[in-house]
Parts: C-alpha cells; structure tokens; sequence
C-alpha cells in the first residue's frame, strides 16, 4: 500500500491537490485511510469554489483506497458500483482540508464506506458512501 500513497497512482488526485498520507486496518479488520487536500486552482471554478466532481473524486478514491488496506494478498477492489456524495459547504481555494475513508462492511464479492472531507477547523465540508466490487485473487 505504500506504494500508492501521496496521489495514489492517480496523477489526477495531485493535480487538483489531495494527497494520501496514511491507511491502516482497526480492530475489526476493517480498512482506513487518511490524506490532505489543499485545492489546486485546476479544482476550482473561476471564484476559488472546488467543483462538485473534484470532492467526487477525492471521495471515492479515499473509500477505494481504504478498502484496499483491509484487503490482503492480490485482492483489490474492481470497480465503484454506487456512490453517493453530499456537498455541505463550500471548499476553497488556498484553504486545507483533511480526507478520512472508512470500510464500514466488507464481504467476499462487496465492499462498504464511506468518506469525508473536512475543514482545518473539524466541519464536515462533503460525504460519501459507496458501494464497491471486491475481486478477489484465485
């Protein structure tokens, strides 16, 4: 998993500015992952608001990627199934926001989480929850 932190292997994450710090699995062999976001001007519209697909985007890869800590060997997700993201507040440009992705249900063929992004002072800014394809190694 090392290897997929900072963009994730997705040169589109640090473009817009998110990057992924840390992941791990808690007590319940359930994955999580950590990560930043500081709004590059490309994520932005012309008033220094971040776009509706940008928090998509970071939301759904923190969910993926937190998934893919709890998995082992070659196993990894295969693709989003479903996905729902709620903006609550504003993003913005110049500003930092802190990304947190959850497993919250883990089966052999279907994954569940959830993401949030959140404000430098602790407000929830948008969520997500989806629904993922696990494929798991032969």
């Amino acid at each position: 998993m090392d290897r997929w932190l900072g963009d994730g292997g997705m040169a589109l994450i640090g473009a817009v500015g998110g990057a992924f710090e840390t992941y791990g699995v808690d007590g319940e062999d359930l994955g999580w992952v950590g990560g930043r976001f500081l709004p590059s001007e490309l994520a932005c519209n012309p008033h220094g608001s971040v776009q509706a697909g940008v928090h998509a985007l970071l939301l759904d890869a923190s969910m993926n990627f937190a998934i893919n800590a709890a998995l082992r060997g070659r196993d990894r997700t295969q693709a989003t199934i479903e996905m729902t993201t709620e903006l609550l507040r504003p993003a913005m440009l110049g500003e930092h926001y802190t990304l947190r992705g959850d497993v919250v249900r883990l089966t052999r063929q279907i994954a569940y989480a959830e993401a949030t992004l959140t404000s430098g002072d602790a407000k929830l800014i948008s969520r997500s929850t989806g629904t993922f394809l696990v494929q798991r190694a032969e």
